[in-house]
C-alpha cells in the first residue's frame, strides 16, 4: 500500500473511530468534524514521524490534539468530554487490533504491531 493511500485510511478510520464513540455517549458530533479531528490527529503522527521522531512520540503527540479538539467540537461538560474519549479510545484500539492484525495494517499505532 503506497503512503498517500494509508494515510487517508488512516484518516478516515481515525475519523470513524471519533465519530462513533461520540454518537455512543449521546453527543455526538458531526462526521465533518470528526474528519477534522481525524486528519489533524494523523497529520501530527505522520508529521512527528517525518521528522524522526522516537516512536513513542509519534505515538503520544496526536493524543492532545484529538482530546482538545473532541472537546471544542463536543460542546459537552468535562465528564461527558472525558467517557466520550475513552469510548474513542477503546473503539481506535479495537480498529487498530482488527487492522493490524488481519490486514497487516500498522500506521494507526506504529509502535503496537500486532502482525509481522
Amino acid at each position: 500500500m503506497n503512503y498517500f493511500l494509508g494515510f487517508v485510511l488512516s484518516i478516515v478510520l481515525t475519523s470513524s473511530a471519533y465519530f462513533f464513540g461520540s454518537l455512543f455517549i449521546g453527543h455526538g458530533i458531526a462526521f465533518g468534524q470528526a474528519l477534522i479531528i481525524g486528519a489533524t490527529v494523523v497529520s501530527f503522527g505522520a508529521t512527528a514521524e517525518g521528522l524522526g521522531a522516537p516512536i513513542r512520540l509519534i505515538v503520544l503527540i496526536p493524543f492532545p490534539v484529538g482530546m482538545f479538539l473532541l472537546y471544542l467540537f463536543l460542546n459537552a461538560s468535562i465528564i461527558i468530554w472525558f467517557f466520550t474519549y475513552i469510548t474513542v479510545l477503546a473503539l481506535y484500539t479495537a480498529i487498530h487490533v482488527i487492522m493490524s492484525y488481519f490486514f497487516h495494517f500498522h500506521s494507526l499505532i506504529p509502535a503496537w504491531k500486532l502482525s509481522s
